[in-house]
């Protein structure tokens, strides 16, 4: 029980320090970020995944090892779900560069929060209703379905509900202030679009973690490895944003990877008291699904016109809350139109 504590204990220091410098350091002053200074980070925070996973395989054996691994690997793989979604977020309401960094950090810290608690309750509810796991795989291959289905609708931001809830009950500034979320006016303390792009983020990221925790629980019900694979996955999905915002035109296929990587873990939770897939075998089924589509994407996409293209595919996904265009709907929003959406006292 000590052992399990101080394990406890000690990785949360490690995040709560990571998070402070990375606060006090690189997020103390708004800035673009580059894509090498995001390269950067994203080898940064994939090394130190590495050597946790080398601690987890020498401290607690090579099963518990391949389960972080692969924990990891579908948490990183299904983290690009919620880059797409942010990137046609950031693009619809206009979010200048230098304040994206500061959004997504607010945005990540929250994230964090929820997911443990959803962690907390999935592993309570596993280990007291085994058949729950049967619905957890269900869902997963329904959401997997689902999102194939989506692969190419365009949402309708301006009558997502969540932006139309926030927007009828808050008073807003006629547009950014700079990085502030809450600005006073007159004695009157006023919501920023940039709070409401950032409560957007929060609740995508709140209905993806329903997919992609249960994905981690059909690997492993050990919620130190659910929760580290997950802490690891997020703390890098900032500098992963950056590293791919320029180039996201190119990843269209990799959707439907994610989508099939949520089947098959689906289904190998549907199947545990059948055949219990070894952990290997999903972790090499996962890369092959992820690393095929990615490949495959950069194939098809080769010589494709990045300012358009980007634009382009930044508006096709699924964004929470959002119902799909029909086909005779309007055509999408520029970028000075979606500016103008954002800066009007209503939003719109």
């Amino acid at each position: 029980m000590d052992q399990i504590v101080l394990m406890w204990a000690g990785f949360a220091v490690f995040v709560a320090v990571l998070l402070a410098f990375d606060l006090g350091v690189f997020s103390k002053k708004s800035h673009v970020i580059s894509g090498r200074e995001a390269l950067m980070r994203c080898a940064a925070y994939s090394t130190l995944a590495m050597i946790f996973a080398a601690g987890v395989f020498h401290f607690q054996g090579s099963q518990k090892g391949l389960e972080f691994l692969t924990g990891y690997l579908i948490e990183y793989s299904l983290s690009v779900d919620n880059i797409f979604v942010i990137a046609l977020i950031f693009t619809h309401f206009a979010v200048p560069p230098q304040y994206q960094h500061r959004v997504l950090f607010w945005g990540i810290l929250g994230a964090l929060v929820m997911r443990g608690v959803l962690i907390v309750a999935g592993t309570a509810l596993i280990q007291e209703f085994h058949w729950i796991i049967y619905i957890f795989g269900a869902f997963l291959i329904f959401s997997g379905i689902k999102m194939l289905m989506s692969v190419d609708d365009e949402p309708d931001m301006e009558n997502n509900r969540i932006v139309k809830f926030v927007r009828s009950r808050f008073r807003m500034t006629d547009g950014y202030e700079g990085q502030n979320f809450f600005v006073m006016r007159d004695g009157v303390r006023m919501m920023t679009p940039l709070f409401l792009v950032l409560i957007l983020i929060e609740f995508t990221d709140l209905v993806f973690a329903v997919d992609s925790i249960p994905a981690v629980f059909s690997v492993t019900t050990d919620p130190f490895i659910v929760w580290t694979s997950n802490v690891f996955a997020i703390l890098g999905l900032r500098a992963l944003y950056f590293a791919l915002a320029s180039i996201i035109h190119r990843f269209h296929y990799l959707k439907y990877g994610l989508s099939l990587v949520l089947v098959v873990v689906g289904a190998k939770m549907m199947l545990v008291d059948i055949y219990k897939m070894p952990t290997a075998l999903a972790l090499g089924i996962t890369a092959v699904l992820v690393g095929g589509s990615i490949v495959f994407s950069m194939l098809k996409t080769r010589g494709e016109a990045a300012p358009e293209a980007a634009d382009g595919e930044a508006r096709r996904w699924w964004v929470p809350g959002s119902p799909a265009k029909g086909a005779g709907g309007s055509a999408p929003a520029s970028s000075s139109e979606a500016a103008a959406a954002s800066s009007d006292g209503k939003g719109r």
